[in-house]
């Protein structure tokens, strides 16, 4: 004999008991909510709102990571191989020979992200290569002012200062020494 459509249904669907989970809908101000309830672990089910913050936690981590530590390149190489411009004796990397920034001009030097010029005739400057508008590099020494190519803002070789705008500011001074005919970063 076979079973009615309504016996199978009473007979597939088991009915709640204290060890499984029931599933129940209930009316809340907000509209209709899904309430588990009878958890078989006994641990707390994590919320909607605890879920979305750990993945936006984990998000953060994440491009906190991604953003980190390309900026120190330089600070992992061995004592003494950190440039081939390197001389013995106090302060920094030699940047260049004195003959080689030509009076009422200067030179960029991109891996150090400083300009030397020099305005008169044996007075040396430096100053960071990146432009107080918006952070481009400078890209050239001509007609007594250090030039940014991005949106034309100007300095003038001799301190720094804004010669043509929209740069709000000097381009900052880099400390620099002179030892006999070498630039050298202080």
């Amino acid at each position: 004999m076979t079973a009615s459509r309504e016996d199978r249904a009473d007979t597939a669907e088991p009915s709640p008991t204290a060890d499984s989970p029931t599933t129940t809908l209930s009316a809340r101000p907000s509209g209709l909510c899904l309430n588990t309830s009878s958890n078989p672990t006994g641990s707390p089910s994590p919320t909607r709102r605890t879920v979305v913050t750990a993945v936006g936690a984990v998000g953060l981590a994440a491009a906190l990571v991604a953003c980190g530590s390309d900026d120190d390149k330089g600070s992992s190489e061995p004592a003494g191989e950190a440039s081939e411009k390197q001389e013995g004796g106090g302060g920094g990397a030699v940047l260049a020979k004195t003959a080689d920034i030509p009076v009422g001009g200067g030179k960029i030097f991109k891996d150090e992200n400083v300009v030397v010029t020099q305005p008169t005739k044996g007075e040396f400057k430096a100053f960071s290569n990146r432009c107080t508008h918006k952070g481009c590099p400078v890209t050239s020494v001509e007609g007594g002012t250090i030039n940014c190519p991005c949106h034309g803002s100007k300095f003038d070789i001799n301190d720094g200062s804004v010669k043509q705008n929209p740069a709000p500011k000097p381009l900052p001074a880099t400390k620099i020494t002179v030892d006999g005919d070498s630039i050298k970063l202080a």
